[in-house]
């Protein structure tokens, strides 16, 4: 489990055993890369996150939000169309 700290919250993030051998087998996503995207300022739209693990690996995930937990439920490699999604909101942060 990780802290992340934005203004005004804390949100710690985590992988139930289930999801971490799924993401694993169909997708070779660690947990710590699944849970390290919610560091990097990913692009957060509803219950999906789009973000970039600290050695750059792109990501998509999908979460639900209990309190201040963040249960990711799924996480995979980011298709075409998110990558340039993820990219015009790197851009306009910059």
């Amino acid at each position: 489990m990780w802290a992340s700290e934005t203004p005004g919250k804390l949100y710690r993030v985590r992988l139930d055993d289930g999801n971490i051998q799924k993401n694993w087998e169909r997708r070779r996503v660690t947990p710590e890369e699944a849970e390290d995207l919610f560091f990097n300022e990913p692009l957060v739209v509803g219950y999906y996150a789009l973000g970039r693990t600290s050695s750059g690996r792109r990501l998509f995930a999908a979460f639900t939000v209990r309190r201040k937990l963040i249960r990711v439920i799924s996480v995979r490699d980011m298709n075409i169309r998110e990558q340039e999604a993820y990219k015009r909101h790197e851009e306009a942060r910059a």
